[in-house]
């Protein structure tokens, strides 16, 4: 490693690692004082990694942090406040990003991160596989879908021209991916948020929960969800699936997949509310010691050059940009895609600020893959998934 350049641990793999070493790239060559370089490490490992090397004085200059793990960061001290180094900068995140996003990384009143994105769960739809179902686009080329019976009735016909070895929905048998379909439905349902806003109590409304779940359930119950898929984006990609439900973050893979045709929507509202699970990235300035004002300050310097000057190339892995600027920009609009699932943003539900919150999440995905592997039925995989988050209340 080069001593003289500010060292970035990125969580940044496959489609969206290379958008990320890009706008490095296009950083470094615009000859900032503190060059920058990247270490890739592996998503599952990152967080326990950084927050050990910062505890041992050995952590990176930058950082990035989901939004939903910023509260436990911030709360362990492995993260710095960027206040001061922004006012040397003469920079004013509220003008350049929204209220929701900057609130998201305040904390007791200072600046935590930089805001990167808002990345959703979204429905990509394989258009030559719709009209062989006779499933119709509406006049925007976009698949139209408006209850929970409209989704049903494109997965019927999906279903009667997928062949063996096919899926109507792409989509993983356990984890994450079914997990933000229950959180989207939940919501969109009329579900309270899980907790309080300060984590002292559970505030899920459990009814609302299980019939979440069991929609969810539906879709594997009906067929429509081929048994053995471990990654359903790959899966879409090779043409065997009509839907596929997944994060914004793939239209950059996508979009380069030859002879792929397909379509993308935000998460359609299927109930009482519109609403999608989503998360965020931000830039962060671990904690360190041994690191000179100087150096703090270009490490912030990178990071919201990063997200305004580097939005645009962001934005190419089908991230919605944070920045206001970016996402307004003509240029953004014109990029395949993207313009159409924007939206998202407004129907987004991010979790609620809460420490331990990926313990709860942890604990909720354990709870309900016991409802899709059919080992417990929904009552009593809610009936854990509320002991979860009750137990790993801060």
């Amino acid at each position: 490693m080069d001593k003289d350049k500010l060292v970035f641990w990125s969580l940044f793999s496959g489609g969206d690692g290379e958008f990320m070493d890009k706008m490095i790239s296009e950083y470094n060559e615009g000859g900032p004082e503190k060059q920058v370089q990247s270490i890739m490490l592996v998503w599952a490992d990152y967080y326990t990694k950084l927050q050990t090397a910062v505890a041992a004085g050995k952590g990176p200059d930058i950082g990035v942090s989901h939004a939903s793990s910023l509260p436990e960061l911030v709360e362990q001290g492995v993260v710095a406040p960027l206040d001061d180094y922004l006012d040397e900068l003469g920079v004013d995140l509220s003008t350049m990003y929204s209220e929701t996003s900057l609130e998201s990384v305040t904390f007791d009143g200072s600046i935590y991160a930089v805001p990167l994105d808002t990345h959703a769960e979204i429905m990509y739809f394989n258009k030559d596989i719709l009209d062989q179902a006779g499933v119709a686009l509406n006049d925007k080329g976009q698949l139209a879908i408006a209850s929970e019976d409209d989704f049903y009735a494109v997965c019927d016909k999906i279903k009667a021209v997928i062949p063996e070895g096919g899926s109507v929905i792409s989509l993983t048998n356990n984890g994450d991916d079914p997990y933000r379909v229950w959180w989207a439905t939940y919501f969109q349902m009329g579900g309270t948020p899980l907790v309080n806003e300060d984590g002292s109590e559970v505030t899920m409304d459990k009814d609302i929960a299980v019939k979440a779940a069991e929609f969810v359930k539906s879709l594997y119950d009906k067929g429509y969800v081929a048994e053995g898929i471990d990654d359903h984006q790959q899966f879409f990609q090779s043409g065997k699936a009509g839907i596929y439900i997944g994060g914004t973050w793939g239209t950059g893979a996508l979009e380069k997949t030859e002879n792929l045709n397909f379509g993308a929507i935000p998460y359609p509202q299927m109930f009482d509310k519109n609403a999608c699970w989503a998360d965020s990235h931000t830039l962060i300035l671990p904690t360190k010691k041994d690191r000179s004002g100087e150096d703090s300050k270009a490490a912030v310097e990178f990071m919201v050059s990063a997200s305004e000057k580097g939005g645009l190339t962001w934005a190419g892995s089908g991230q919605i940009p944070a920045s206001n600027a970016v996402r307004e920009s003509q240029e953004y609009l014109d990029m395949p895609y993207r313009s159409s699932y924007m939206e998202a943003l407004e129907t987004a539900v991010l979790p609620s600020k809460v420490s331990t919150f990926n313990a709860m999440k942890s604990g909720m995905i354990d709870s309900l893959n016991t409802l899709w592997s059919g080992d417990t039925d929904a009552e009593e995989a809610v009936g854990m998934l509320y002991d979860e988050l009750d137990t790993n209340l801060p």
